[in-house]
């Protein structure tokens, strides 16, 4: 991925400009061009400097007359197969993503997307909760293993990890983890390396991150109740590029309600809103940590996600950050989200 700064060049630049940064980047195909206040304006690629060369233009032109100001983007959280179609619709190699304020965010090439990409990163999945609200399913499975259509919860998370390059996987299992090991053993028949860690006692949604050797790069922890087409490495570049230590998946979740809200003043009416809706930003359940965090949990100890998060804002030196998960996303921690899972996927 290419490094936003080093491929903007200003409106004001000449034509020879453009040349000269085109020739310092091996493979560069485009520039982003941004005017005086640092907005985006639209971006070059060398095919439009030879066109304007051949229509007389100098070299030391302004290269405003070969912007294109209305170049193919798209929102940084566009799928991967969308983007590729949009891709082969216009002919293009490839796509400047921009945010929700419109910031260009990444210059997305189509060959990168097209080749397999393997991370080392692990991935540690939380799979040893009881499943107590999912009774009486759960008093024989573990809630991981419960179907959604006809596969296990975990099977469709690990296939999906695996198809994003993400092939080395720690599950941390507790209650009926003998049914998770027979079933996916190794991880080879999933194209994985899957290494168990086995809780001997609970220890919370975090606690188990300190019974993990090896940490040594930046780690992805899910809870293992959780489906969600989420591109996993578009979340781990914005850990990287904002230079995170720990990043935790966030969705908008908004309640209506039930009653009239009346605002009152020393027993004065002020106002009444009609069963007003209320939003908020809550945990995802998805978080991808830097290895500077893990001194921060006690060994063989109950610790939870809040805790590791509230101490992480409690002390200096930690970048802590939150990133939107817009995609589809569904918790199965209660029967009637279980229902909805199953229900959707037959859709």
């Amino acid at each position: 991925m290419q490094d936003i700064q080093k491929i903007t060049i200003s409106i004001n630049s000449t034509i020879a400009s453009a040349i000269r940064l085109f020739g310092s980047h091996d493979g560069l195909r485009l520039l982003i061009v941004k005017d005086q206040n640092n907005k985006f304006v639209g971006i070059i690629t060398d095919p439009d400097i030879r066109k304007g060369l051949l229509k007389g233009l100098r070299l030391e032109d302004n290269i405003a007359p070969i912007i294109n100001r209305s170049p193919i983007i798209a929102n940084i959280h566009t799928p991967k197969n969308e983007l590729l179609l949009l891709a082969s619709q216009h002919n293009i190699h490839e796509i400047p993503l921009t945010d929700d304020r419109g910031e260009i965010q990444e210059i997305v090439s189509i060959s990168s997307l097209i080749k397999p990409t393997f991370y080392s990163n692990p991935v540690v999945i939380m799979a040893g909760g009881l499943g107590t609200r999912l009774r009486p399913l759960t008093d024989t499975l573990p809630k991981p293993m419960l179907k959604v259509g006809n596969r296990p919860i975990l099977q469709i998370i690990l296939e999906r990890f695996c198809q994003q390059g993400f092939k080395n996987i720690y599950l941390c299992v507790n209650y009926k983890s003998h049914i998770i090991e027979e079933y996916f053993q190794d991880g080879t028949k999933y194209g994985l390396n899957i290494t168990y860690i086995k809780e001997e006692k609970r220890m919370g949604t975090a606690g188990a991150l300190s019974l993990i050797p090896n940490l040594a790069e930046d780690f992805i922890v899910m809870n293992g109740d959780i489906l969600t087409d989420i591109d996993f490495t578009k979340m781990l570049n914005f850990h990287r590029n904002h230079h995170s230590d720990a990043t935790m998946g966030i969705r908008k979740y908004t309640t209506q309600i039930p009653y009239g809200v009346v605002t009152t003043k020393q027993n004065q009416i002020i106002s009444i809103e009609e069963k007003p809706q209320l939003s908020f930003n809550v945990s995802a359940g998805v978080y991808i940590f830097s290895p500077k965090i893990l001194p921060l949990i006690p060994p063989y100890q109950f610790y939870d996600m809040p805790t590791l998060f509230e101490s992480l804002l409690a002390k200096k030196g930690y970048n802590t950050l939150s990133y939107l998960i817009e995609d589809y996303w569904i918790d199965i921690g209660r029967k009637e989200e279980y229902d909805r899972a199953n229900s959707e996927i037959e859709e």
